[in-house]
């Protein structure tokens, strides 16, 4: 079924254009990712879909069957309601009576609560009552009475995400969601459930994302806009990347040839006549043709951030028994940790847990209740905070960077000047003349990290970096990390950020608790994965003993309590062959628990490429699963032998 149809859709913004003619279908149960360069069109193209926007020409036709759900990145609110009258629509009978089922709850009252309770039983809510409060209690929205205009900006968009999963719920079988960067303000944890939610969800989707382990997850197909045409690539984020490139390679190939023969025509133009012949005016069209081919650029994303860094001394930052608390909230109970020169330390840790208090606190920002903060005198922070560009007045880009400094210094020597200091971080000419009200999310963050690197840096405080920037400029700013000689302290709830540029963790585990983890962030969450299951097995097998035993127990009263007349149960003995069998578990499962240990050991090592954790970590659940089958047989022989 077709969910949608475009044809020759074109938008344009004054003189510059987002895309020209282009057309795509969606179909029934088509999970796809659209990405693009920042200020490209992307979410111009889901506002259209949703028909918020309208194109300068071409048609755009949604089924009427087809009920369309849209999560935007600046979510509009009754901002004087409170979270529950904006979480549910109040039309919908059941969405109602969940509605005065929470407010009854917040409020205590128990005459509504019964009121409210008759109501849920009535309209049958009680299913969809419960996938409510999972939504709620996953995303970590609390206090459902409060003003949305007191929320966090990041609480806002929880409660906008809340409110279009549970919008999807009550929609009818035919849904088509439109997401724009729903991972922005969640943290790893909550990332990671949206993942299996949505992979649960039977809805068709188009997704805005520059979270690349998400995309993989949720999409099985990447839409990139580009040069004003949109090209569609089947398959993972990989698989873009390599059919890409060839694309890339194949399109230069032809205005190579494009432009051999535009060199041949040239000549042939310049020698023709005034009066032309239909033969010779057909020829002379195609020129025209051939010309624009030839003179077709391919812009690929070209961010050289060839800085030139303060040098470290031998001294970076000495943490000694540093505590910090706010009221009952311990953010650092007697922190001690010593830095080494190239480190690259991610931190990780649910929202709340004082992951921003320890940045500040490291730069001298925020004062510890006890203990000290030694930093070393050629130490030069560059702090990339979540607050992203400030300035006291709107002036233009090139203005802007120039109230920091005229010229910047680079590693080889020499300098360059503001505006070509900018070209480098991709303002053209044009766009440094923009002012900065009119600049992109992404534009901004791209802007904001030019100007801290304007002070030569050699420790990089990153916090949340990846926001509002696009992939092309995420790539590149991997690179220069990689090779960035300084130290560099990252929070990022990009998975695949993280993986590629830390070799080691502090994970914040609340009340003041910070460990630290020799390995990246997915080694670490298969660990920890690996660690429940095996928590989990463990309980399930104290629960079959305690079970066991008190049948056992139960079985033994029953015959104390019996007549002497009745007869007694002939215990059934053990086999031969279970005999056999026993004694093989009792070797067998040493050896797996080896096993498990090695794999263990093996995805702790931080240069494991992902494919390699991946297998890895398939190994590791097949083995899980062995030895819990291992295990509860081995508990029903021995039961049997006693």
């Amino acid at each position: 079924m077709h969910y949608v149809s475009v044809e020759s859709l074109t938008k344009s913004y004054g003189i510059t254009p987002l895309f020209k003619g282009i057309s795509f279908n969606i179909n029934e149960g088509d999970r796809i990712a659209l990405i693009a360069r920042n200020g490209v069109g992307k979410s111009t193209l889901l506002r259209i879909l949703s028909g918020k926007e309208v194109p300068d020409s071409g048609t755009c036709k949604i089924h009427k069957d087809v009920h369309l759900v849209m999560f935007e990145q600046d979510p509009q609110f009754i901002e004087t309601a409170s979270v529950t009258q904006n979480l549910f629509n109040q039309e919908h009978p059941v969405m109602k009576a969940i509605s005065n089922y929470e407010m009854a709850m917040e409020s205590e009252n128990d005459e509504m609560i019964m009121d409210a309770i008759m109501e849920m039983e009535e309209r049958s809510a009680w299913d969809f009552e419960s996938k409510v409060k999972t939504i709620l209690t996953q995303l970590n929205i609390h206090h459902l009475e409060q003003p949305v205009s007191k929320l966090s900006g990041g609480q806002r968009k929880r409660v906008s995400l809340a409110k279009t999963l549970i919008q999807i719920g009550f929609e009818p079988k035919h849904v088509l969601l439109l997401m724009d960067e729903p991972t922005n303000h969640l943290d790893l944890n909550m990332i990671e459930w949206l993942e299996n939610y949505l992979m649960q969800e039977k809805v068709t989707l188009l997704l805005v994302s520059h979270d690349r382990y998400f995309l993989e997850s949720v999409t099985d197909e990447i839409w990139e806009l580009e040069r004003e045409n949109l090209y569609t690539y089947k398959g993972d984020y990989e698989n873009y990347l390599e059919k890409k490139a060839a694309r890339i390679e194949s399109e230069l190939a032809s205005i190579d040839k494009a432009k051999n023969t535009f060199r041949k025509e040239l000549e042939w133009m310049r020698k023709q006549p005034k009066a032309r012949t239909t033969k010779s005016k057909s020829r002379q069209d195609n020129f025209y043709d051939v010309e624009a081919k030839a003179k077709q650029k391919i812009e690929e994303t070209n961010l050289q951030l060839d800085m030139k860094m303060t040098r470290l001394g031998g001294k970076i930052i000495e943490a000694k028994k540093v505590y910090k608390s706010y009221g009952d909230l311990v953010v650092l109970k007697g922190f001690d940790y010593t830095f080494s020169k190239g480190e690259r330390i991610g931190i990780v840790g649910k929202n709340g847990v004082g992951k921003s208090t320890f940045l500040q606190i490291l730069q001298g920002l925020t004062e510890p209740d006890s203990g000290k903060i030694n930093v070393g005198e050629t130490i030069v922070f560059g702090h990339f905070s979540q607050e992203g560009l400030t300035y006291k007045k709107d002036m233009r880009v090139i203005e802007y960077l120039k109230t920091f400094a005229e010229n910047f210094p680079l590693a080889s020597g020499g300098s360059l000047s503001a505006a070509q200091f900018l070209e480098l971080f991709l303002f053209t000419p044009d766009k440094q003349y923009t002012y900065l009200s009119a600049l992109s999310g992404g534009e901004k963050k791209r802007l904001q990290l030019l100007t801290i690197l304007f002070k030569n840096p050699n420790f990089l405080i990153l916090d949340e970096p990846t926001n509002d920037l696009d992939l092309p400029t995420l790539a590149v700013l991997e690179q220069f990390l990689i090779d960035f000689a300084g130290c560099v302290l990252l929070v990022s709830h990009d998975r695949y950020f993280m993986d590629k540029l830390v070799d080691h963790l502090f994970i914040f585990e609340g009340n003041g608790v910070i460990r630290d983890y020799p390995g990246n962030y997915t080694q670490f969450r298969i660990l920890e994965k690996s660690k429940q299951n095996y928590a989990s097995l463990s309980s399930d097998i104290t629960t079959h003993k305690q079970s066991s035993e008190e049948n056992i127990k139960t079985e033994v009263e029953r015959k104390i309590e019996a007549p002497v007349l009745v007869e007694k149960k002939v215990v059934e003995k053990m086999t031969y062959k279970e005999k056999l069998e026993l004694e093989t578990l009792n070797k067998e499962m040493p050896v797996l628990e080896s096993k498990k240990e090695a794999i263990t050991t093996q995805l702790n090592n931080p240069v494991l490429k992902y494919n390699e954790i991946t297998e890895l970590s398939e190994q590791l659940g097949a083995l899980n699963a062995q030895l819990e089958q291992a295990e509860l047989r081995w508990l029903a022989l021995s039961e049997k032998q006693s």
